[in-house]
């Protein structure tokens, strides 16, 4: 703030020398207008000729100022010279500009600076407009504006630093608690997510510090997710892996072919089972952070089922499960909700597989789409006839690494988490439902809503 105020003192001292040379001239410009008026009293016509007669009061009107000297001209409309000094220089103005008005303006006369007031006389006893002029040096209009220059600048000399100590004094005042708060700030240990005290904070940066305390909440609550889906991620690759190590090792002692065999099936299945393991985690950790910056376009949701139930083809037979597909070939453009294709893909391709795990040996597995043209709503549903989920466990089954009661198939417990992530993305609602409720098989329906005529902005992407 020292800065501005140097600056702007140069421009203040400019702004009062302007307006104290008006203040100063104008006392002197009315003595001088009422000196002109006074002296046209002296112009009178004998016979046809223009005459001023300069009395001794017009002689001691025109030497009353010992600071300043005072010029005259009287010229008659011909252009001759009737009194006066020879040399005035005539005004730039048209002649008679009004009966009796007076003008001023700036000359120079003899070399001096004087500031001149003049008027045309046009009497009917004259041949025409008579100019008369009267000037005078500047030397008590730039004494009065000195003055108030003086005036002016005195003060500022005493009242500048002592605004400059004050606002220094007040900055240093108000930056206190700042430095306070950043002093907190920094003594806190790395792992400390606690909120900011506001009490001693200054109101002006309150809405920051409530700011930041909300991203310290949001921080420690992504923290918190992320320590416990590691501590759960390795408590998950711990049992396959600790499978393999012990089949390795009896297969090791192992000199049977027939008990040989045996354990390398379970090695693969136990290998197989860790690495389906790690996709899933590989999977949700992508959906979860890098969902946002992966590119995103319109997508055929029709085709791109068709595509995952042909992939998952083989494993449907391998197990004696029918899978099938309902609904259109292809969707119209219109219908093309904005997302990212792998991401999507991932997800169809989740709701298959967990199908096909829990629905069992001759089991039915339905993927469909259903679209309404006129809101431009979409539904992918994949349903199946296995056991189910109960009711009060369908929001635990889309937490990590939850997996319902009375099961026996082999699983990361991340499937329908991945699912629940990558629609949140997209601005889609996962809802859950048996698919047939009359019977004991009661089966599970997930439905996934895309919201009407999706956009970037509803995607999230």
């Amino acid at each position: 703030m020292l800065t501005p105020l140097l600056l702007l003192w140069p421009l203040s001292l400019a702004l009062t020398w302007f307006v104290a040379q008006g203040i100063a001239s104008k006392p002197f410009d009315r003595a001088l207008e009422f000196n002109l008026q006074a002296l046209t009293q002296l112009v009178v016509n004998n016979d046809g000729r223009v005459m001023f007669v300069l009395n001794n009061q017009a002689r001691d009107l025109l030497r009353a100022d010992d600071s300043d000297l005072v010029y005259y001209q009287v010229v008659d409309a011909r252009g001759r010279l009737v009194s006066g000094e020879g040399d005035f220089p005539p005004p730039q103005d048209d002649p008679a500009p009004g009966p009796g008005r007076v003008l001023l303006r700036d000359d120079v006369v003899r070399g001096d600076e004087v500031r001149v007031a003049y008027t045309w006389l046009d009497r009917n006893d004259t041949a025409g407009p008579v100019l008369m002029q009267v000037a005078e040096t500047k030397g008590k209009r730039s004494t009065l504006a000195n003055e108030i220059i003086k005036g002016v600048m005195v003060p500022q000399f005493v009242i500048l630093p002592l605004a400059v100590l004050l606002v220094w004094l007040a900055l240093v005042r108000g930056i206190r608690p700042l430095s306070e708060l950043e002093q907190r700030i920094r003594a806190r240990r790395p792992d400390d997510l606690s909120p900011i005290e506001e009490s001693f904070i200054p109101q002006e940066v309150a809405p920051l510090v409530s700011s930041i305390n909300d991203l310290l909440t949001r921080l420690k609550a992504s923290l918190t997710t992320q320590r416990r889906f590691l501590a759960d991620a390795a408590h998950q690759l711990k049992t396959p892996l600790a499978g393999l190590r012990m089949q390795a090792e009896l297969a090791q002692r192992e000199t049977d072919p027939r008990e040989l065999r045996g354990s390398l099936q379970q090695i693969s299945r136990s290998s197989a089972r860790a690495t389906h393991t790690v996709n899933q985690l590989l999977a949700l950790a992508r959906a979860e952070s890098t969902g946002r910056a992966l590119p995103s376009a319109r997508i055929d949701l029709a085709r791109l089922v068709q595509t995952v139930v042909q992939d998952s083809v083989p494993r449907a037979l391998e197990a004696d499960i029918d899978l099938g597909y309902e609904g259109p070939d292809d969707m119209p453009p219109e219908l093309h909700p904005m997302g990212n294709p792998v991401l999507l893909q991932e997800m169809v391709r989740n709701l298959v597989d967990n199908a096909l795990a829990y629905c069992g040996r001759g089991g039915v597995v339905t993927a469909r789409v259903l679209a309404d043209r006129f809101s431009g709503v979409q539904v992918l549903q994949v349903e199946d006839n296995g056991p189910g989920v109960p009711e009060n466990e369908r929001d635990l089954v889309m937490q990590p690494f939850y997996r319902a009661l009375g099961t026996n198939v082999d699983g990361s417990g991340l499937g329908l988490a991945i699912v629940q992530e990558i629609a949140q993305q997209h601005g889609a609602t996962v809802h859950m439902e048996d698919s047939h409720p009359e019977r004991a098989q009661r089966g599970l329906r997930v439905s996934v809503k895309f919201p009407p005529k999706a956009d970037e902005t509803q995607a999230g992407l």
